[in-house]
C-alpha cells in the first residue's frame, strides 16, 4: 500500500516536473465517468448504476424508447433526480480554473459547466437537455417533468437527448474534439481510460504532452506520456495549478 502510494506521488511529481518545462498553453481536458464518481454519481455499467432489474443497454436504446417510452423516462426521471442533486467536485473546479481550456466529456451531467468551464464539448448529449422526435429541436429542461413521458409544444414525445446505444455522436463534436485534441500541448485524460474506442482514437491524436489521471492508470496500458494512478478529486488540483503557473 505504501509503495503504491509512493509510484503515485511520483508520477504526479513527474508530471508537474514535466508540465513547468514545457508551459503548456493550448489545454484539452478530456473526461469521463471517474471526474464525477467523487460527486457521488453512480458509473454508468457499475454496480451503483443498477435500476430496479434493469441494465442500462437495456434501457438507453431508441428500441426501449420506441417500445415503452414512459419506462425509458421513469429510469432519466431517477438519474436526472440523483444528478440535480449533485455538486461540482475537486476536479471539477480545478479545471474551471484553465480558463482558456476546451474540455471535451463522456459525461452527461453538466457538471462542468456548472463548475464555470465555458467551452465545454458534450459527446454523449446532456441529461438536462430535451430533444422533440419530431422537430428535432433541443430545450433545456433540468426540472422534474409533471408528468412522463414528457411531450412537445407540438404534440410530440420529446426525448433526453443523450447519445444512446447504437446511435451516432452528436454532428460536428466528435470532429471539434479531434482537431482540439490534435492541436493541444497538454491533454489531460481524467477519469476515463482512453483504451475504449472512440475515445482511445482520440487519444491518439494527441501530439503534445498527455497525462492520464485513472485509479486504474498504467504506465504499461496508457497512450498517455505519464499515468497517475490517483483519482480525479486528488491529482487534478495539483496538476493544474502547475499549469497556471507557467502561464
Amino acid at each position: 500500500m505504501h509503495r503504491h502510494k509512493l509510484s503515485c506521488m511520483t508520477e504526479l511529481a513527474d508530471a508537474i516536473a514535466a508540465i513547468r518545462q514545457h508551459k503548456p498553453r493550448r489545454v484539452v481536458a478530456f473526461t469521463g465517468a471517474g471526474v464525477s464518481a467523487e460527486s457521488g454519481i453512480p458509473t454508468f455499467r457499475g454496480a451503483g448504476g443498477l435500476w430496479r432489474s434493469f441494465r442500462a443497454e437495456d434501457l438507453a436504446t431508441p428500441e426501449a424508447f420506441a417500445r415503452d417510452p414512459k419506462l425509458v423516462w421513469e429510469w432519466y426521471e431517477w438519474r436526472r433526480d440523483l444528478v440535480r442533486s449533485a455538486e461540482p467536485n475537486a476536479a471539477h473546479r480545478a479545471i474551471a480554473r484553465l480558463g482558456g481550456a476546451v474540455v471535451v466529456t463522456q459525461n452527461v451531467d453538466a457538471l462542468h459547466e456548472q463548475a464555470g468551464s465555458s467551452d465545454v464539448i458534450e459527446l454523449h448529449g446532456n441529461i438536462f437537455r430535451v430533444r422533440c422526435t419530431r422537430e428535432a429541436k433541443t430545450l433545456a429542461r433540468r426540472d422534474a417533468f409533471s408528468s412522463l413521458p414528457p411531450r412537445c409544444e407540438c404534440g410530440a414525445l420529446l426525448r433526453p437527448d443523450i447519445v444512446w446505444f447504437g446511435e451516432m455522436l452528436p454532428a460536428g463534436a466528435l470532429e471539434r474534439a479531434a482537431a482540439e485534441i490534435a492541436s493541444a500541448d497538454l491533454l489531460l485524460v481524467i477519469g476515463t481510460s482512453g483504451v475504449v474506442y472512440p475515445a482511445a482514437g482520440l487519444v491518439e491524436l494527441s501530439r503534445g504532452l498527455s497525462i492520464e489521471v485513472n485509479p486504474a492508470a498504467s504506465g504499461v496500458s496508457s497512450a498517455c506520456t505519464f499515468a497517475i494512478p490517483m483519482t480525479a478529486a486528488a491529482a487534478t488540483p495539483a496538476i493544474v495549478d502547475a499549469v497556471l503557473e507557467g502561464q
